[in-house]
């Protein structure tokens, strides 16, 4: 794992890291919770995401366990998988496979497609890891499920943006009682629900290898 070790270390990616260390100011975050932090906003170069990122209790130990066991990962589409299908490749092979993908090319009346794509999934592997970094209605379809079972998923990640129901997708997450990592207000995106994945991969990886951080 050569390689992977030499990609992350990159001197640019160390250098940008580094910027973000000095501007970034006080924070509470825990040693693993400012690595997902950090990563989302050297994606994004935005600092408003130290506001924005929130983690529900024991959420990142949980996903880090399931992650080095080939717990599936499912995005809601094509553009987040492309953004972890390298790092997923390195690490843990974890299988991944995308919501919208697996819908109906004409959807039912009132659902789009990713969202039904979704309730697919959920069906299939309700211990999967989701993440959703662009169709509010994939988290609403998910939070809904979620609701009408004991069964929980290891891990939500909500980041979809935009301006038509995102907020309110992220404040159903958000009484959903679920482990989850969700970004607050209608920011997000298919690079920032990457990053948060591909952060969660590194620690998983170096937890392996003996080197991680505090969670």
């Amino acid at each position: 794992m050569t390689h992977f070790s030499s990609s992350l270390n990159h001197p640019i990616v160390l250098e940008s890291f580094a910027i973000i260390d000095r501007e970034i100011g006080a924070h509470s975050f825990s040693s693993a919770e400012y690595a997902i932090v950090q990563r989302v906003i050297h994606s994004t170069a935005d600092f408003d995401f130290r506001e924005l990122v929130h983690f529900s209790s024991g959420a990142i130990e949980g996903a880090i366990a399931a992650l080095q066991q080939g717990c599936p990962i499912i995005t809601d589409v094509g553009m987040v998988r492309q953004g972890i299908a390298t790092l997923v490749a390195k690490t843990f092979n974890n299988p991944i496979w995308v919501a919208v993908e697996h819908a109906p090319t004409v959807p039912e009346a009132g659902k789009t497609r990713t969202e039904m794509g979704m309730e697919y999934y959920w069906k299939q592997l309700p211990q999967g890891i989701f993440v959703v970094g662009n169709a509010p209605t994939a988290l609403l379809a998910l939070c809904r499920a979620c609701r009408a079972t004991t069964q929980k998923p290891t891990l939500v990640i909500g980041a979809p943006v935009g301006f038509v129901a995102v907020e309110t997708a992220k404040a159903v997450l958000a009484d959903t009682p679920v482990p989850q990592i969700r970004v607050e207000g209608r920011k997000g995106g298919s690079p920032v629900a990457a990053a948060i994945m591909n952060a969660l991969l590194i620690l998983a990886w170096e937890a392996q290898e003996g080197r991680g951080c505090d969670t």
